[in-house]
Protein backbone atom coordinates (compact mmCIF):
# COMPACT_ATOMS: atom_id res chain seq x y z
CA UNK A 1 0.00 0.00 0.00
CA UNK A 2 1.47 3.33 -0.99
CA UNK A 3 1.97 5.96 1.70
CA UNK A 4 -0.49 8.85 1.62
CA UNK A 5 0.43 11.71 -0.64
CA UNK A 6 1.30 15.05 0.91
CA UNK A 7 0.30 18.43 -0.39
CA UNK A 8 3.49 20.43 -0.59
CA UNK A 9 1.78 23.79 -0.45
CA UNK A 10 2.47 26.82 -2.66
CA UNK A 11 5.93 27.57 -1.25
CA UNK A 12 7.22 24.04 -0.51
CA UNK A 13 9.88 22.73 -2.90
CA UNK A 14 8.86 19.70 -4.95
CA UNK A 15 9.76 16.30 -3.56
CA UNK A 16 13.03 14.84 -4.76
CA UNK A 17 12.32 11.14 -5.20
CA UNK A 18 16.03 10.36 -5.17
CA UNK A 19 16.15 11.46 -1.54
CA UNK A 20 14.02 8.62 -0.22
CA UNK A 21 13.67 4.87 -0.51
CA UNK A 22 11.35 2.34 1.06
CA UNK A 23 12.51 -0.78 2.88
CA UNK A 24 9.78 -3.42 2.96
CA UNK A 25 10.18 -5.37 6.17
CA UNK A 26 8.11 -8.37 7.20
CA UNK A 27 7.95 -9.40 10.83
CA UNK A 28 6.58 -12.64 12.21
CA UNK A 29 5.80 -13.28 15.83
CA UNK A 30 7.64 -15.92 17.87
CA UNK A 31 5.54 -17.14 20.81
CA UNK A 32 5.93 -19.30 23.89
CA UNK A 33 3.76 -22.21 25.01
CA UNK A 34 1.25 -19.73 26.48
CA UNK A 35 1.07 -18.04 23.04
CA UNK A 36 2.69 -14.90 24.43
CA UNK A 37 4.92 -13.08 21.96
CA UNK A 38 8.58 -13.21 23.04
CA UNK A 39 10.14 -11.90 19.84
CA UNK A 40 9.83 -11.24 16.14
CA UNK A 41 11.79 -12.51 13.17
CA UNK A 42 12.40 -9.78 10.59
CA UNK A 43 12.66 -10.45 6.86
CA UNK A 44 13.90 -7.95 4.29
CA UNK A 45 11.36 -8.00 1.44
CA UNK A 46 13.11 -5.18 -0.48
CA UNK A 47 16.10 -7.19 -1.71
CA UNK A 48 16.29 -8.10 -5.37
CA UNK A 49 17.08 -11.72 -6.13
CA UNK A 50 19.32 -13.29 -3.52
CA UNK A 51 21.51 -10.23 -2.90
CA UNK A 52 22.33 -10.12 0.80
CA UNK A 53 24.76 -7.58 2.20
CA UNK A 54 25.55 -5.79 5.41
CA UNK A 55 23.64 -2.81 4.04
CA UNK A 56 20.52 -4.91 3.48
CA UNK A 57 20.83 -6.44 6.94
CA UNK A 58 21.23 -3.07 8.61
CA UNK A 59 17.96 -1.90 7.04
CA UNK A 60 16.24 -4.48 9.24
CA UNK A 61 17.84 -3.34 12.48
CA UNK A 62 17.92 0.46 12.12
CA UNK A 63 14.20 1.21 11.67
CA UNK A 64 13.42 0.07 15.18
CA UNK A 65 11.30 3.04 16.20
CA UNK A 66 7.55 2.52 15.96
CA UNK A 67 5.97 2.97 12.55
CA UNK A 68 2.48 4.36 12.04
CA UNK A 69 -0.09 1.74 12.90
CA UNK A 70 2.36 -0.62 14.68
CA UNK A 71 3.99 -1.00 18.05
CA UNK A 72 7.39 -0.93 16.40
CA UNK A 73 9.29 -3.67 14.62
CA UNK A 74 10.30 -5.33 17.85
CA UNK A 75 8.76 -3.35 20.66
CA UNK A 76 10.25 -4.63 23.91
CA UNK A 77 10.75 -8.12 22.49
CA UNK A 78 13.73 -9.84 20.89
CA UNK A 79 14.50 -9.21 17.23
CA UNK A 80 15.66 -12.27 15.26
CA UNK A 81 17.55 -11.29 12.10
CA UNK A 82 19.04 -13.64 9.51
CA UNK A 83 22.72 -12.76 9.11
CA UNK A 84 24.46 -14.76 6.36
CA UNK A 85 28.17 -15.28 6.72
CA UNK A 86 28.94 -13.03 3.75
CA UNK A 87 27.53 -10.00 5.55
CA UNK A 88 29.24 -10.57 8.93
CA UNK A 89 32.41 -8.59 8.09
CA UNK A 90 30.30 -5.49 7.40
CA UNK A 91 30.34 -4.53 11.07
CA UNK A 92 26.63 -3.68 11.24
CA UNK A 93 26.20 -5.82 14.35
CA UNK A 94 28.52 -3.42 16.15
CA UNK A 95 25.67 -0.89 16.02
CA UNK A 96 23.01 -2.84 17.88
CA UNK A 97 22.37 -3.94 21.44
CA UNK A 98 23.43 -7.58 21.96
CA UNK A 99 20.62 -8.18 24.43
CA UNK A 100 18.05 -7.02 21.87
CA UNK A 101 19.06 -8.63 18.56
CA UNK A 102 19.47 -12.38 17.93
CA UNK A 103 21.55 -13.13 14.80
CA UNK A 104 20.38 -16.25 12.98
CA UNK A 105 23.31 -18.13 11.44
CA UNK A 106 22.53 -20.34 8.42
CA UNK A 107 24.42 -23.54 7.60
CA UNK A 108 27.26 -23.46 5.09
CA UNK A 109 25.70 -25.98 2.75
CA UNK A 110 28.05 -28.82 1.85
CA UNK A 111 30.67 -27.43 4.18
CA UNK A 112 34.06 -28.85 4.86
CA UNK A 113 35.28 -28.91 8.45
CA UNK A 114 37.90 -26.28 7.56
CA UNK A 115 35.17 -23.82 6.55
CA UNK A 116 33.31 -24.42 9.79
CA UNK A 117 36.50 -23.84 11.76
CA UNK A 118 37.25 -20.65 9.82
CA UNK A 119 33.85 -19.16 10.76
CA UNK A 120 34.11 -20.17 14.42
CA UNK A 121 36.10 -17.11 15.65
CA UNK A 122 33.46 -14.72 14.24
CA UNK A 123 30.69 -16.54 16.06
CA UNK A 124 32.72 -16.70 19.27
CA UNK A 125 33.36 -12.95 19.09
CA UNK A 126 29.62 -12.31 18.85
CA UNK A 127 28.99 -14.46 21.91
CA UNK A 128 31.73 -12.63 23.81
CA UNK A 129 30.01 -9.34 22.99
CA UNK A 130 26.83 -10.68 24.59
CA UNK A 131 24.81 -11.79 21.54
CA UNK A 132 22.60 -14.84 21.81
CA UNK A 133 22.94 -16.90 18.63
CA UNK A 134 20.30 -18.87 16.75
CA UNK A 135 20.91 -21.77 14.34
CA UNK A 136 18.66 -24.17 12.49
CA UNK A 137 18.65 -27.89 13.23
CA UNK A 138 21.59 -28.58 10.90
CA UNK A 139 23.88 -27.30 13.68
CA UNK A 140 23.30 -30.72 15.27
CA UNK A 141 25.28 -32.41 12.48
CA UNK A 142 28.75 -33.60 13.41
CA UNK A 143 30.33 -31.15 10.95
CA UNK A 144 29.13 -28.27 13.14
CA UNK A 145 30.21 -29.78 16.48
CA UNK A 146 32.32 -26.71 17.30
CA UNK A 147 29.34 -24.39 16.74
CA UNK A 148 26.85 -26.29 18.89
CA UNK A 149 28.08 -24.98 22.29
CA UNK A 150 27.46 -21.44 21.00
CA UNK A 151 23.78 -22.06 20.26
CA UNK A 152 21.27 -20.23 22.43
CA UNK A 153 18.38 -21.10 20.13
CA UNK A 154 17.95 -24.01 17.71
CA UNK A 155 15.16 -23.86 15.15
CA UNK A 156 13.43 -26.97 13.81
CA UNK A 157 11.74 -26.58 10.42
CA UNK A 158 8.55 -28.62 10.65
CA UNK A 159 8.00 -28.40 6.90
CA UNK A 160 11.25 -30.30 6.32
CA UNK A 161 11.31 -32.80 9.20
CA UNK A 162 9.29 -35.97 9.56
CA UNK A 163 7.93 -36.75 13.07
CA UNK A 164 10.53 -39.46 13.74
CA UNK A 165 13.35 -37.14 12.61
CA UNK A 166 12.07 -34.38 14.87
CA UNK A 167 12.01 -36.71 17.88
CA UNK A 168 15.61 -37.84 17.32
CA UNK A 169 16.94 -34.30 16.76
CA UNK A 170 15.14 -32.78 19.75
CA UNK A 171 16.44 -35.55 22.00
CA UNK A 172 19.98 -35.02 20.74
CA UNK A 173 19.72 -31.22 21.15
CA UNK A 174 18.55 -31.59 24.75
CA UNK A 175 21.44 -33.94 25.58
CA UNK A 176 24.23 -32.03 23.81
CA UNK A 177 23.28 -28.37 24.20
CA UNK A 178 21.64 -25.89 26.54
CA UNK A 179 19.82 -24.12 23.72
CA UNK A 180 16.15 -23.18 23.78
CA UNK A 181 14.30 -25.03 21.02
CA UNK A 182 12.00 -23.31 18.52
CA UNK A 183 9.57 -25.04 16.17
CA UNK A 184 9.23 -22.94 13.02
CA UNK A 185 6.86 -23.14 10.04
CA UNK A 186 4.12 -24.42 12.31
CA UNK A 187 1.05 -24.28 10.09
CA UNK A 188 -1.45 -26.68 11.68
CA UNK A 189 -2.72 -27.72 15.10
CA UNK A 190 -1.28 -31.18 14.44
CA UNK A 191 2.22 -29.74 13.92
CA UNK A 192 1.86 -27.69 17.09
CA UNK A 193 0.82 -30.78 19.08
CA UNK A 194 3.73 -32.75 17.58
CA UNK A 195 6.28 -30.13 18.62
CA UNK A 196 4.72 -29.70 22.05
CA UNK A 197 4.81 -33.40 22.82
CA UNK A 198 8.55 -33.35 22.07
CA UNK A 199 9.01 -30.68 24.74
CA UNK A 200 9.46 -27.68 22.43
CA UNK A 201 8.09 -24.55 24.10
CA UNK A 202 8.73 -21.78 21.54
CA UNK A 203 6.88 -21.59 18.21
CA UNK A 204 6.77 -19.66 14.96
CA UNK A 205 4.56 -20.11 11.92
CA UNK A 206 1.34 -19.34 10.08
CA UNK A 207 -0.74 -21.16 12.70
CA UNK A 208 0.13 -18.35 15.13
CA UNK A 209 0.74 -15.34 12.88
CA UNK A 210 1.54 -14.56 9.27
CA UNK A 211 4.35 -12.10 8.56
CA UNK A 212 3.10 -8.50 8.56
CA UNK A 213 4.63 -6.07 6.09
CA UNK A 214 5.93 -2.72 7.34
CA UNK A 215 7.21 0.10 5.15
CA UNK A 216 10.35 1.71 6.57
CA UNK A 217 11.14 5.08 5.01
CA UNK A 218 14.84 5.76 4.54
CA UNK A 219 16.39 9.13 3.69
CA UNK A 220 19.48 9.12 1.48
CA UNK A 221 22.09 11.70 2.45
CA UNK A 222 24.61 13.17 0.02
CA UNK A 223 27.70 11.06 -0.52
CA UNK A 224 29.96 14.08 0.00
CA UNK A 225 28.52 14.60 3.49
CA UNK A 226 29.01 10.94 4.39
CA UNK A 227 32.59 11.03 3.14
CA UNK A 228 33.34 14.15 5.16
CA UNK A 229 31.83 12.52 8.24
CA UNK A 230 33.96 9.42 7.72
CA UNK A 231 37.11 11.51 7.34
CA UNK A 232 36.38 13.48 10.51
CA UNK A 233 35.77 10.30 12.47
CA UNK A 234 38.93 8.68 11.16
CA UNK A 235 41.01 11.59 12.39
CA UNK A 236 39.09 11.67 15.68
CA UNK A 237 37.82 15.19 15.17
CA UNK A 238 36.09 17.12 17.91
CA UNK A 239 32.40 16.46 18.49
CA UNK A 240 31.64 20.04 17.43
CA UNK A 241 33.19 19.43 13.99
CA UNK A 242 31.19 16.24 13.48
CA UNK A 243 28.05 18.05 14.60
CA UNK A 244 28.60 20.68 11.89
CA UNK A 245 28.57 18.01 9.16
CA UNK A 246 25.31 16.58 10.50
CA UNK A 247 23.73 20.02 10.48
CA UNK A 248 24.53 20.44 6.79
CA UNK A 249 22.71 17.35 5.53
CA UNK A 250 19.10 16.73 6.52
CA UNK A 251 19.23 13.09 5.40
CA UNK A 252 22.35 12.37 7.41
CA UNK A 253 20.87 14.04 10.49
CA UNK A 254 17.60 12.11 10.19
CA UNK A 255 19.33 8.75 9.81
CA UNK A 256 21.60 9.33 12.81
CA UNK A 257 18.69 10.31 15.08
CA UNK A 258 16.75 7.31 13.76
CA UNK A 259 19.66 5.01 14.57
CA UNK A 260 20.48 6.38 18.02
CA UNK A 261 16.85 6.04 19.14
CA UNK A 262 16.23 2.67 17.45
CA UNK A 263 15.01 -0.32 19.37
CA UNK A 264 18.02 -2.29 18.17
CA UNK A 265 20.47 0.04 19.89
CA UNK A 266 18.78 -0.58 23.22
CA UNK A 267 19.40 2.79 24.91
CA UNK A 268 17.29 3.55 27.96
CA UNK A 269 17.41 7.33 27.56
CA UNK A 270 15.97 9.54 24.85
CA UNK A 271 18.50 11.32 22.66
CA UNK A 272 17.31 14.61 21.18
CA UNK A 273 20.40 16.45 19.97
CA UNK A 274 23.17 15.71 17.48
CA UNK A 275 25.83 16.34 20.13
CA UNK A 276 24.30 13.74 22.44
CA UNK A 277 23.97 11.27 19.57
CA UNK A 278 27.64 11.59 18.57
CA UNK A 279 28.88 11.27 22.15
CA UNK A 280 26.68 8.29 22.99
CA UNK A 281 27.29 6.42 19.75
CA UNK A 282 31.06 6.93 19.90
CA UNK A 283 33.53 7.33 17.07
CA UNK A 284 33.93 3.63 16.34
CA UNK A 285 30.23 2.97 15.88
CA UNK A 286 29.77 6.28 14.08
CA UNK A 287 32.43 5.26 11.56
CA UNK A 288 30.84 1.87 10.96
CA UNK A 289 27.41 3.42 10.53
CA UNK A 290 28.68 6.03 8.06
CA UNK A 291 30.58 3.43 6.05
CA UNK A 292 27.47 1.28 5.72
CA UNK A 293 25.31 4.29 4.91
CA UNK A 294 27.68 5.20 2.11
CA UNK A 295 26.87 1.96 0.31
CA UNK A 296 23.21 2.97 0.03
CA UNK A 297 23.62 6.71 -0.62
CA UNK A 298 22.53 8.49 -3.77
CA UNK A 299 25.15 8.97 -6.45
CA UNK A 300 24.87 12.74 -6.82
CA UNK A 301 26.56 14.89 -4.19
CA UNK A 302 24.30 17.86 -5.02
CA UNK A 303 21.82 18.56 -2.21
CA UNK A 304 18.15 18.18 -3.11
CA UNK A 305 15.97 21.29 -3.04
CA UNK A 306 14.06 19.80 -0.12
CA UNK A 307 17.17 19.03 1.89
CA UNK A 308 18.67 22.44 1.08
CA UNK A 309 15.55 24.26 2.24
CA UNK A 310 15.47 22.24 5.46
CA UNK A 311 19.12 23.11 6.17
CA UNK A 312 18.47 26.84 5.56
CA UNK A 313 15.47 26.75 7.90
CA UNK A 314 17.41 25.01 10.62
CA UNK A 315 20.37 27.38 10.45
CA UNK A 316 18.15 30.47 10.26
CA UNK A 317 16.16 29.38 13.30
CA UNK A 318 19.34 28.58 15.21
CA UNK A 319 20.85 32.00 14.50
CA UNK A 320 17.67 33.82 15.48
CA UNK A 321 17.29 31.75 18.65
CA UNK A 322 20.82 32.68 19.71
CA UNK A 323 19.68 36.30 19.86
CA UNK A 324 17.71 35.54 23.01
CA UNK A 325 18.30 31.99 24.34
CA UNK A 326 21.12 29.58 25.23
CA UNK A 327 22.99 27.33 22.80
CA UNK A 328 21.05 24.27 24.04
CA UNK A 329 17.73 25.90 23.16
CA UNK A 330 19.19 27.10 19.86
CA UNK A 331 20.11 23.48 19.10
CA UNK A 332 16.44 22.57 19.45
CA UNK A 333 15.56 25.38 17.06
CA UNK A 334 17.91 23.87 14.49
CA UNK A 335 16.29 20.45 14.95
CA UNK A 336 12.84 21.94 14.37
CA UNK A 337 13.97 23.63 11.18
CA UNK A 338 15.80 20.68 9.68
CA UNK A 339 12.97 18.24 10.48
CA UNK A 340 10.18 20.60 9.39
CA UNK A 341 10.16 19.07 5.91
CA UNK A 342 10.14 15.40 6.88
CA UNK A 343 6.64 15.09 5.46
CA UNK A 344 7.94 16.01 2.00
CA UNK A 345 11.10 13.92 2.35
CA UNK A 346 9.20 10.83 3.45
CA UNK A 347 5.93 11.34 1.53
CA UNK A 348 3.83 10.94 4.66
CA UNK A 349 2.02 13.26 7.07
CA UNK A 350 4.35 15.09 9.43
CA UNK A 351 2.87 13.52 12.56
CA UNK A 352 3.50 10.06 11.10
CA UNK A 353 7.04 11.05 10.15
CA UNK A 354 7.71 12.28 13.70
CA UNK A 355 6.61 8.89 15.01
CA UNK A 356 9.84 7.58 13.52
CA UNK A 357 11.90 9.77 15.82
CA UNK A 358 12.05 10.74 19.47
CA UNK A 359 11.82 14.51 19.82
CA UNK A 360 11.08 16.72 22.85
CA UNK A 361 7.50 17.84 23.31
CA UNK A 362 8.53 21.44 22.60
CA UNK A 363 9.89 20.35 19.21
CA UNK A 364 6.81 18.26 18.42
CA UNK A 365 4.47 21.10 19.42
CA UNK A 366 6.39 23.53 17.22
CA UNK A 367 6.37 21.23 14.19
CA UNK A 368 2.78 20.04 14.42
CA UNK A 369 0.98 23.05 15.89
CA UNK A 370 3.44 25.99 15.61
CA UNK A 371 3.28 26.38 19.38
CA UNK A 372 5.74 28.10 21.69
CA UNK A 373 8.95 29.97 21.00
CA UNK A 374 10.13 27.32 18.53
CA UNK A 375 6.79 27.39 16.73
CA UNK A 376 7.03 31.15 16.31
CA UNK A 377 10.55 30.77 14.91
CA UNK A 378 9.37 28.18 12.40
CA UNK A 379 6.49 30.44 11.33
CA UNK A 380 8.98 33.24 10.79
CA UNK A 381 11.32 31.00 8.77
CA UNK A 382 8.44 29.92 6.54
CA UNK A 383 7.39 33.54 6.09
CA UNK A 384 10.92 34.38 4.93
CA UNK A 385 10.59 31.72 2.21
CA UNK A 386 7.12 32.75 1.09
CA UNK A 387 7.62 36.54 1.04
CA UNK A 388 4.42 36.83 3.08
CA UNK A 389 4.87 40.32 4.52
CA UNK A 390 1.95 40.09 6.93
CA UNK A 391 3.09 36.78 8.41
CA UNK A 392 6.68 38.04 8.49
CA UNK A 393 5.89 41.17 10.46
CA UNK A 394 3.53 39.38 12.85
CA UNK A 395 6.10 36.67 13.68
CA UNK A 396 8.91 39.25 13.97
CA UNK A 397 6.83 41.31 16.37
CA UNK A 398 5.99 38.26 18.47
CA UNK A 399 9.66 37.36 18.76
CA UNK A 400 10.80 40.96 19.25
CA UNK A 401 13.22 40.69 16.32
CA UNK A 402 14.01 43.52 13.91
CA UNK A 403 13.98 43.18 10.12
CA UNK A 404 17.72 43.80 10.15
CA UNK A 405 18.34 40.91 12.53
CA UNK A 406 16.16 38.55 10.50
CA UNK A 407 17.51 39.53 7.10
CA UNK A 408 21.08 39.31 8.32
CA UNK A 409 20.50 35.86 9.79
CA UNK A 410 18.71 34.72 6.62
CA UNK A 411 21.65 35.75 4.43
CA UNK A 412 24.06 33.94 6.78
CA UNK A 413 21.88 30.81 6.68
CA UNK A 414 21.70 30.83 2.87
CA UNK A 415 25.46 31.26 2.56
CA UNK A 416 26.09 28.54 5.14
CA UNK A 417 23.76 26.08 3.39
CA UNK A 418 25.23 26.86 -0.05
CA UNK A 419 28.62 25.77 1.29
CA UNK A 420 27.32 22.19 1.26
CA UNK A 421 27.73 22.09 -2.54
CA UNK A 422 31.47 22.67 -2.10
CA UNK A 423 31.99 19.81 0.35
Amino acid sequence: MSPPSVSAGPHTPPQDSSLTSVALIARQAIVNSQHVVIGYELFNRSRSGQAHTAASDVALVFPGRPHPGTDGLGGKNLIFVNCPHESRPGGHLELVAPEKVVPETPPLGHAASEEVAARLPILQALRERGFHLAFNHTVLQSTYASWLPLADYIKFDLSALAPDQLAVLVSYANRRSEAELIAEKVETAQQYDLASTQGIQIFQGYWFARPALVQAKLVAPAQASILELINLVRRQAATSEIEEVLKKDAGLAFNLMRLINSAGLGLTREVTSFRQAVMLLGLKKLFRWAALLLTASRSSGTPSSVGHTAVVRGRLMELLALETVSQDEADEAFVVGIFSMLDVMLSMPLDAALDLLIVPETVSAALLRREGFLGDLLTLAEACESSDDEAFHHAASTLHLSSQQINGAHLQALAWADHVTDL
